[in-house]
């Protein structure tokens, strides 16, 4: 998985490619660390739209980022298909704001 981060204060925008899973930690980690260091930034959304699946693992990376995040609001965008269904049934409306889409 890839993950892209674009910093356009008060937004970070992070876009994920591929599956996120486990092995993708890394690469989350280093696009959504300098958007929770950056105190321009009062959001972070992380883009879903090129995310064909999701495991346990990436659950628990969306968990820890909202942990993080502090004061800063995590939003989760374009969510379809199987992804959107998993962050349905962890219950994630609860704790995220959710965009879907499709």
């Amino acid at each position: 998985m890839q993950a892209l981060l674009t910093l356009a204060p008060p937004v970070a925008h992070v876009r994920l490619d591929g599956q996120f899973t486990y092995e993708a930690h890394r690469a989350f980690k280093e696009a959504t660390t300098p958007a929770l260091e950056d105190a321009a930034i009062s959001q972070i959304e992380i883009d879903f739209a090129l995310v064909s699946y999701l495991d346990s693992a990436a659950l628990g990376m969306l968990l820890l980022l909202n942990e993080r995040a502090g004061s800063k609001t995590v939003r989760l965008v374009n969510a379809k298909g199987t992804v959107r269904s998993v962050l349905e049934i962890a219950n994630f409306g609860k704790i995220f704001e959710i965009e879907y889409t499709g």
